[in-house]
């Protein structure tokens, strides 16, 4: 497939609101392309590079190159040159990216570089295109809607469903099943304001401790482990205390869900950043796991002994989980049956905060498993309002913070997947913090200005705040009020951001 096509599309999805034209649009495309084309067509109309960051910067990009008069560049052409690209490094390396990527904008015609540009500075931003992706696929290839969706969700991976679909039409879903050994996408839980409104929601269901960890899936195949995150990197390595924990349970064949948490002598969590920080560690992992051991608490049970669990309701899923997994390493728990026993769950929330841990996530007893999706059965409470935002842009600081980025632009996410500024911060940074994100900021800039930089919108950060209030100088037309950082995110993608919608729905005094 030409990249001229390509473009062409990205185009046209970005300038209509309609989802139906949208999966018009995708359907049409899917068409045209080959089994080898879709693992780049689908990341690339999504705005992603397969390869992540390539190091090239602002600066490189900003030179002009006088385009191609024809389209000849075809989508696999422009990957290849990608990942040659991204292996550049040592001596020389950032003149030698220059040249690769100045040679690849001279093949291209003007349309194609201007799609290039919006790719390299991750500015290709379509909102919730996946989505719209399985419905063109299934329209393209004449498969159920569900069942890609299904297949997308127990593969992980849209570009390998789509790859499969194209080579072999709709019997190429079967093969898409829940598998040890090959992680899905987590499930993932709404916000409440509160444990009385969960509960009401919800009725039936179960009150668990939210602890302030890694979220991981363990598989066990045999002997064999495998520690994955919430984005599926394999982490095995990593903690190898996950790993003997594993090994020393009953069952032989396995996927559970969970946590790695860090526990101090006294007994309570450590900080997020210690968790993270060990978790993180790719040297030495000996001494890391002696100085800050990590262990695994679990919640879910999605597979047994070769039996899938996902479409169980979640009492009968705990109920498995428990024969296996014993107390000490599950998740604590009460159970209210309503509305009835919010005092209890109340008593439970202000237990587990006294334990130090970050607040509950509401479930409901009967709801199945729905990978990757953020489901309304799921609901998390915390005793402050926080969000995950975007670091849309920063400000150079002054005095002591003289050389150090540090007033961050925060956005959340738009219904076209586009981000709205919602105000800005200084507060919350340590010297380390500051010293960090000032490094981190620069790598992803696109842009600088005599004030600071902007940045391609891919670090989420978790803010804490008191509320909202109305501001005319904002898109969403309201702004936070103290808002302050509690950590960054690097476990998260952009894609789950908050958004606007939510908040606003969580503070419907101030909605405009």
């Amino acid at each position: 497939m030409l990249l001229a096509r390509l473009a062409q599309v990205s185009q046209e999805v970005t300038a209509t609101a309609s989802r139906t034209r949208k999966t018009d649009l995708l359907a049409d495309l899917f068409r045209e392309a080959t089994p080898d084309d879709a693992p780049i067509v689908i990341p690339y109309l999504a705005g992603r590079l397969p390869q992540g960051r390539l190091g090239v910067g602002w600066k490189v990009l900003a030179r002009p190159v006088e385009p191609a008069a024809q389209p000849t560049l075809t989508v696999r052409d422009v990957d290849a040159r990608l990942t040659d690209l991204g292996k550049v490094s040592g001596p020389g390396s950032q003149a030698e990216r220059s040249r690769r990527v100045g040679e690849l904008m001279a093949l291209a015609t003007e349309a194609e570089q201007r799609f290039l540009l919006g790719l390299l500075t991750g500015e290709v931003r379509q909102g919730a295109l996946d989505a719209v992706a399985v419905e063109g696929l299934a329209r393209a290839t004449g498969a159920d809607p569900a069942a890609v969706r299904r297949a997308v969700m127990l593969a992980g991976s849209l570009q390998s469903v789509a790859g499969a679909l194209l080579a072999e039409g709709p019997p190429a879903l079967e093969r898409f099943r829940l598998t040890v050994g090959r992680p899905v996408l987590p499930m993932l839980a709404h916000s409440a304001s509160s444990v009385a409104e969960a509960v009401e929601k919800l009725g039936a269901c179960a009150v668990e401790e939210k602890l302030d960890g890694i979220r991981v899936q363990v598989h066990r195949d045999g002997d064999t482990v495998h520690v994955h995150t919430r984005t599926l990197d394999d982490i095995t390595a990593r903690l190898p205390e996950v790993t003997d924990a594993a090994l020393g349970l009953a069952g032989e064949r396995f996927i559970l869900d969970g946590e790695v948490i860090s526990f101090g002598a006294d007994g309570r969590p450590r900080s997020f950043q210690e968790t993270a920080g060990r978790v993180g560690s790719r040297t030495d992992v000996a001494k890391a796991a002696g100085e800050v051991p990590v262990s695994p608490v679990f919640f879910d049970a999605l597979s047994v002994d070769g039996r899938d669990l996902l479409d169980l309701p979640f009492a009968e899923r705990h109920a498995v989980l428990a024969r296996l997994v014993p107390e000490p390493m599950r998740v604590r728990r009460t159970v209210a049956s309503g509305p009835e026993d919010t005092a209890e769950a109340e008593r439970f929330l202000a237990d587990t905060l006294a334990r130090g841990h970050e607040g509950v996530v509401v479930k409901a007893l009967d709801a199945p498993y729905s990978a990757g999706r953020r489901g309304a059965s799921w609901l998390k409470v915390k005793p402050i309002h926080t969000l995950d935002l975007v670091v849309l842009a920063a400000e150079w600081g002054h005095g002591r913070r003289t050389g150090k980025l540090s007033n961050l632009h925060l956005g959340a996410r738009n219904p076209d997947g586009t981000f709205a500024m919602l105000g800005k911060t200084f507060k919350g940074m340590t010297d380390a913090l500051l010293a960090w994100q000032t490094g981190r900021l620069q790598e992803l800039a696109v842009r600088e200005h005599g004030w600071g930089v902007t940045v391609r919108p891919e670090l989420v950060v978790e803010i804490a705040y008191d509320g909202l209030q109305r501001s005319s100088r904002y898109p969403a037309g309201v702004t936070l009020r103290f808002a302050r950082v509690v950590r960054y995110r690097e476990d998260k993608r952009p894609e789950e951001a908050d958004t606007v919608e939510a908040l606003l729905a969580a503070h419907p005094e101030v909605s405009p």
